[in-house]
């Protein structure tokens, strides 16, 4: 059934946002392991949550790449414009922009021939983004893309044969476990152009202590985050969770560099979504999210398995981030 005629039975666009989120979140619990999809985080309260996590001490993540953006705005610019060809830079999960403010501001600034294609999943935070880079930085043309990567990526196609550079920032490829780092990889590459440019975060590997610290926050709210996707199934598909039965449990494999998130049940208990009944053991887990950790010799291989050609590391100051730009061959 295509969109069109699913659209004149009377089902709208947000039903069917609905019905695959439900379909989604019902196959992911009856999976053993049990297991929930981190893209179903980033409702409003999860964006306001995400904020919150990124400004606590222990999320050192941002701050490396705020570091990065900030203070080698122009290099990174001059890496991008080196063609002196228009481009669209589109980028992958946009959220609040905070940091690809300082490219997006520069380039405009400076006269460079461009279009901000930002694509997120949650349209609530383009239209804000959307407002707020309108108003800081007028010269700049904003196109908001709300919807899943590939899909959006394949809208960006139709635009014409304008080059792009592409940013995946954040160190969301590691949200990945490394077969889909590679697979992910491999399909934004079908999406470009020989020449097209990729710009991608890591988080590198460093003290185990650092890193578990990052995501189990003294002040609870990466808990909080993760629990509220347990309300967003309350809110939007019936459900009945407990939310004090549930706690979040996070553990990291410095050798492996797999950072992973969990949530447990704290008794045996019943859930209904939807009017569809789910049985959780005491003490079984729901797996939420990995956050992947890397060298620079691993991230190095990715982009040769993938098809493209590593051109720059970008670290920070203390070495424990890189944006590292990758041509599309």
């Amino acid at each position: 059934m295509n969109l069109n005629s699913t659209l004149d039975s009377g089902i709208t666009a947000p039903d069917l946002i609905i019905n695959k989120f439900e379909e989604e979140v019902l196959q992911g619990l009856t999976e053993t392991p049990k297991r929930l999809q981190s893209k179903f985080f980033y409702d409003e309260q999860g964006d306001s949550l995400f904020q919150q996590i990124m400004a606590c001490p222990e999320y050192y993540l941002t701050g490396c790449e705020l570091e990065i953006f900030s203070s080698r705005t122009a290099e990174l610019a001059g890496n991008i414009c080196s063609s002196g060809e228009p481009f669209d830079l589109v980028e992958l999960g946009a959220g609040d922009a905070t940091k690809s403010e300082y490219l997006l501001s520069y380039l405009a600034n400076t006269g460079v021939d461009f279009n901000y294609l930002p694509i997120d999943i949650s349209g609530n935070i383009l239209h804000v983004l959307q407002e707020r880079l309108e108003r800081k930085i007028p010269k700049l043309s904003v196109i908001p893309l709300a919807g899943e990567y590939f899909e959006m990526l394949a809208q960006t196609s139709l635009r014409g044969q304008r080059r792009r550079v592409i940013l995946f920032l954040g160190a969301n490829i590691g949200n990945m476990s490394e077969e889909e780092a590679t697979s992910f990889c491999e399909t934004l590459r079908e999406h470009l152009q020989p020449g097209d440019l990729l710009i991608i975060g890591f988080d590198l590997k460093k003290n185990p202590r650092t890193i578990l610290n990052a995501y189990d926050d003294a002040a609870g709210i990466t808990a909080k985050f993760n629990l509220n996707l347990l309300s967003r199934i309350n809110r939007e598909l019936e459900g009945d969770f407990d939310l004090g039965h549930f706690e979040h449990y996070q553990s990291y494999d410095p050798e492996t560099g797999a950072c992973k998130s969990y949530l447990v049940s704290l008794s045996d208990q019943q859930v209904s979504i939807g009017g569809q009944y789910v049985h959780f053991a005491k003490n079984e887990t729901i797996y939420m999210e990995v956050s992947q950790k890397y060298t620079i010799a691993e991230t190095d291989r990715l982009a040769e398995r993938s098809g493209f050609l590593p051109v720059r590391h970008f670290l920070d100051s203390k070495g424990w981030f890189a944006d590292i730009c990758w041509k599309a061959i």
